[in-house]
């Protein structure tokens, strides 16, 4: 395993840790973590779970930094009667996946198989089934977790009730969690994955994402159905690629009729696909075609980035905002030498688990939110470097939207599409909740030894 591992290779080469430490329990995470607090030299500490960080956050996001390496904390135990699972943070969301599915249980969760447990569960967990199950931060029960001073501490409902809600959004600027008690459910009888697909002009696209959005706004739609549009580069200038696909974990025969009033409103389809089957079928899908991760995770040069878009509920984009949005896309998106998608993916109506946990009971904030969006930019052929217009073009993107809006437009970021060149990032990803952080890092971190670039500061 290379020391220098990371998934975004616009960040290669740029940090070295001081030292990584190859850990296989608590208690020799927090022997590495006790050199971090107790050392002259200053050291700050911060783990690497999947190594999936879109700002090579699993390296410390600066020269310097201790590495946890916790790719051996990877033991599952499974207890049958409360179907709650123990899951180490080393694992990636493709082992869980399947380990659970062997015993006919699921969770809420992202569709990437070399995502890691640790990253993905520490700052939310959104994914297709998120609107039916919620936040995969949701289904936590308790999390073992190496304090600054060393300490192993566990945090729950019952024991350090305010570090558990700090953990549930922020993890990482408080310990290092090892190890993850969840609520698993039962996995879905049947699974269809699907996608529609047009190339539309401004005019069309514009009144195609005000459908998905009045669609989402004002449809009783099925906790069942995860969706999401998807924008890219069109056939030619003027025009974008408009996709709508998601799953349906509903009966099959009932998925026409769910997603009927949206298509309705909509051009005929260029282009559908549909893949029905089992729930595993439905993991492996929207992988990429496996859920295995024994071989070496792939890598890209991107910037990613929620600039960030998380789109309230009581302020949808206004007309002007979706056209600005649109225009910019089918016209600005043919000058970058980038390679670009956009994906608009719906968390909060009015049947989402997400809504049902009150906005103050994590760290994650976001119980109000219509849409989360990532937009995403690349070098063609993955290579580096980044070149800095790609900044400017994705920034651009974000700007678009939130420079026609209203002032004091109340969106947001979301933690897991994390982005280092936010100016005012922590007050995007933790909203109301970002001054209690700050008193709760005073209280279990105040020498800051959990630091980093996007950390919560004291």
């Amino acid at each position: 395993m290379s020391i220098s591992l990371r998934v975004n290779l616009r960040y290669n080469g740029t940090y070295r840790p001081a030292a990584i430490g190859y850990v296989n329990s608590a208690k020799q995470v927090s022997e590495v973590v006790k050199i971090g607090h107790e050392s002259d030299l200053g050291y700050n500490v911060v783990a690497r779970s999947g190594g999936h960080s879109y700002i090579a956050g699993g390296l410390g996001g600066k020269n310097g930094s201790i590495v946890i390496d916790l790719y051996s904390l990877a033991i599952l135990d499974y207890e049958v009667a409360p179907a709650i699972a123990h899951m180490g943070t080393g694992f990636k969301l493709g082992t869980i996946a399947g380990s659970l599915d062997d015993w006919g249980r699921a969770l809420p969760h992202g569709t990437c198989a070399y995502v890691g447990w640790g990253g993905h569960i520490s700052y939310g967990g959104y994914g297709f089934t998120t609107r039916n199950w919620g936040l995969t931060l949701d289904t936590m029960i308790s999390a073992q977790i190496v304090l600054a001073n060393g300490t192993i501490a566990t945090a729950s409902q019952d024991q350090n009730p305010d570090l558990f809600f700090a953990i549930r959004g922020a993890a990482p600027s408080f310990g290092i969690v090892t190890q993850t008690t969840v609520q698993t459910l039962p996995k879905l009888s049947s699974a269809t994955v699907y996608q529609y697909g047009w190339n539309l002009n401004v005019a069309a696209a514009t009144s195609a994402l005000d459908v998905y959005q009045q669609y989402s706004l004002t449809a009783t739609i099925p906790k069942e159905l995860g969706i999401e549009v998807v924008l890219a580069p069109g056939d030619t200038r003027g025009t974008v690629s408009f996709m709508v696909l998601g799953a349906w974990y509903g009966a099959a025969n009932t998925f026409n009729a769910t997603i009927k009033p949206l298509l309705d409103k909509l051009p005929k389809p260029l282009w559908t696909t549909f893949d029905v089957g089992d729930y595993r079928n439905s993991l492996k899908n929207l992988a990429g075609g496996s859920i295995d991760t024994f071989e070496p995770n792939g890598h890209d040069t991107f910037y990613a980035n929620c600039k960030s878009l998380i789109t309230p509920k009581n302020a949808p984009l206004t007309a002007q905002a979706e056209r600005a949005f649109i225009t910019y896309l089918t016209n600005q998106g043919f000058d970058t030498d980038l390679g670009w998608f956009l994906q608009i993916g719906l968390i909060g109506d009015k049947n989402s688990a997400v809504a049902a946990v009150p906005a103050g009971e994590t760290a994650f904030p976001h119980r109000n939110a219509l849409f989360i969006w990532q937009l995403y930019g690349y070098t063609q052929g993955n290579k580096p470097p980044f070149p800095s217009s790609g900044f400017t073009f994705i920034g651009g993107i974000a700007d678009s939207v939130v420079k026609s809006m209203a002032a004091g437009w109340d969106y947001g970021a979301y933690t897991n599409y994390i982005d280092d060149r936010l100016q005012d990032g922590q007050q995007l990803y933790y909203k109301q909740n970002l001054p209690r952080l700050k008193e709760l890092k005073k209280k279990y971190d105040p020498t800051r030894v959990f630091d980093f670039p996007t950390a919560i500061k004291p």
